[in-house]
């Protein structure tokens, strides 16, 4: 029998729940799904393909809102909207549902990795040999050298290659995310947000490394640190966290009754961020210059402070200007569509960006100049016709003649 949720921490604002009850399925309505979420996942997915697909573009489109990518916005994305949804399928269903809905989703996400995964080491690792190509020996050297090693490692995502680093670290946000609900639900979320942070701020000063080394001394495992992915998970996990709990949050408070931020707040947020955006367009990528250590304060990897102020003064003009920037811009319905889609969509930009590092290599000033152009667009339709795709097929199967077995 599923377990209720107990009423809920009054401190965190939101008003109490008295218990779950199952609800028959034949009773639940349709969740209605926020176009502006899936347009702002869809936008996350269209900057990612940019920034990864070898082209001339993915400079200019790396960080175009400031020392800021689209991983992080992707990441706190869908944890919010995890938060969220589960947190009301725990309300509705019970503690017991949520957590079989969260390894059911961890799950269905391994397998996407294990499938890019087996699409890396068998036909990538032809054509890179094949043609010689160096982007792709460069991408999976590790694999090349130990091939055994690398294949069951990579199975428990151990060794993550380049670009095909996010969805573990996915998987393990998901597999922990239940236990931080029930927590924060039960107990609040102050302590975790506690521990989230302090986490953040160790990873910056080498908790990983020293994680790794411990791992290496116990089971003298030979998968090399750098090879095990280039995002430092202790640290990207403030970002779940913090998408987490914002979105359990607003699972359970009505939005008339959020609040609103202070004035002197959102005038130091449109400081903050209008600076960084034209310090961004100015200098690059990279803020000061090469070989400075103030640098660090901005790495993408760690999640640097400068980073996360630029990100979470973002967050909070998102927020703020929200009612105002859905009355005033054109709903762009093939972002909705990506977004909708995001998971399907994340795995076929990954296979196109294989294929085309594995056929034209890096971008250089030596290749035709109409090459960029019609692989940047063309992939942008696939992509499209992929979500499109995955959809139709998912209201087939949701349909009630599909679920009678009728039709």
């Amino acid at each position: 029998m599923s377990t209720p949720l107990p009423p809920l921490d009054p401190v965190e604002g939101a008003p109490p729940v008295t218990g779950a009850t199952q609800t028959p399925a034949r009773m639940r309505r349709p969740r209605a799904r926020r176009w502006e979420l899936d347009a702002l996942r869809g936008l996350m997915l269209i900057l990612m393909l940019s920034t990864h697909l070898p082209t001339r573009y993915a400079t200019p489109f790396g960080h175009p809102f400031g020392f800021v990518s689209a991983a992080e916005g992707f990441v706190a994305l869908s944890a919010y909207m995890a938060g969220m949804i589960y947190t009301q399928r725990g309300m509705r269903d019970g503690l017991d549902a949520m957590h079989k809905a969260f390894l059911n989703r961890a799950l269905v996400i391994y397998a996407c990795q294990a499938a890019c995964l087996l699409f890396l080491f068998s036909i990538i690792a032809v054509l890179g040999v094949t043609l010689q190509q160096h982007a792709v020996s460069d991408l999976m050297w590790f694999y090349l050298q130990e091939p055994m090693t690398a294949f069951w490692s990579a199975l428990l995502l151990i060794y993550n290659p380049p670009l095909l680093d996010i969805l573990p670290m996915y998987i393990v946000f998901m597999l922990i995310s239940p236990w931080l609900l029930v927590h924060g639900l039960k107990k609040g979320w102050t302590g975790i947000l506690a521990v989230s942070g302090l986490l953040w701020f160790l990873a910056l000063f080498g908790l990983s490394q020293w994680v790794y080394n411990g791992a290496y001394a116990l089971t003298g495992l030979t998968v090399p640190f750098k090879e095990t992915g280039a995002f430092e998970t202790f640290s990207w996990q403030v970002l779940w966290v913090f998408g987490l709990w914002m979105g359990s949050r607003h699972a359970q408070i009505p939005r008339d009754a959020r609040g609103a931020f202070a004035p002197a707040l959102v005038r130091a947020c449109i400081v903050i961020v209008a600076t960084f955006f034209i310090w961004r367009h100015i200098t690059g990528q990279t803020p000061l210059p090469d070989g400075n250590p103030l640098n660090f304060l901005f790495d993408k990897w760690h999640l640097g402070p400068l980073r996360l102020l630029n990100f979470f003064a973002m967050v909070i003009l998102l927020i703020h200007f929200e009612a105002w920037l859905k009355r005033r811009l054109p709903r762009p319905h093939w972002l909705e569509t990506l977004g909708a889609a995001s998971l399907p969509v994340f795995c076929a930009h990954l296979v196109i960006v294989l294929i085309a590092l594995a056929l034209v290599g890096h971008s250089t000033p030596q290749r035709p100049y109409w090459i960029d152009p019609a692989l940047y667009v063309g992939s942008i339709i696939i992509l499209y016709w992929v979500a499109r795709g995955v959809l139709a097929f998912e209201k087939q199967a949701a349909s009630p003649s599909a679920t009678s077995g009728g039709g």
